[in-house]
């Protein structure tokens, strides 16, 4: 059995240069999600992570183990953040900020999604194990970028997607989005790689 690796699949949306600018057009895609509020150093942000990547390895098993196995390489981490003011962000102040933490897991349906839940609650009962969901977001026209470097000095390069899109004509629309394609224990922070994304609507 072949195991899909998305991020190659969809390479024109886990792969970006830190040079360039690119427009992407971003189909539905499907999520598992979690909500939250506060800094990434708050004990929530910590607790969501544990529950998508329990609940995403869970539905990996699972489906490899179904009767029509299916098997897929894991998704990296992303977050989608938002606040009244964009200055909470590069201001730090958490108590502001918004996101939604997700993993994209599109094969799963919803009654997998509903079944891992319950499995990883009954053997590991993650904090927000309650908050998990499954759903479909549909970005549209956004502009992308690589950011390299630690992830408190996305800014700049936050800057320059809202600059492009301005050229475009364009007004920024939906939630800031970043993606991790590197792993933080054990990649150093100025070599950490993450796309940053924004919508826009012309």
């Amino acid at each position: 059995m072949d195991k899909i690796d998305y991020k190659k699949q969809l390479s024109h949306l886990y792969k970006a240069s830190a040079k360039k600018i690119v427009e992407v057009d971003v189909e539905p895609l499907q999520y598992l999600m979690v909500d939250g509020h506060g800094s990434p150093q708050d004990q929530m942000f910590m607790d969501a992570i544990e529950t998508l990547y329990g609940t995403a390895y869970t539905l990996k098993f699972m489906l490899k183990a179904a009767a029509e196995p299916f098997d897929s390489v894991v998704m990296p981490m992303e977050m989608l953040a938002w606040a009244e003011d964009w200055s909470a962000f590069p201001d730090k102040r958490y108590d502001e900020w918004q996101w939604t933490m997700m993993i994209m897991t599109p094969k799963a349906t919803q009654a997998d999604f509903e079944a891992a839940r319950e499995q990883l609650k009954a053997k590991k009962n993650p904090t927000m194990i309650d908050a998990i969901r499954l759903e479909t977001m549909h970005e549209g026209s956004c502009v992308q970028v690589m950011h390299v470097g630690p992830y408190d000095q996305v800014g700049p390069d936050v800057n320059r997607l809202h600059e492009r899109v301005a050229e475009l004509g364009g007004q920024l629309h939906g939630k800031h989005h970043e993606i991790y394609l590197s792993d933080p224990r054990r990649t150093a922070p100025e070599k950490l790689k993450t796309i940053v994304r924004c919508g826009y609507r012309l």
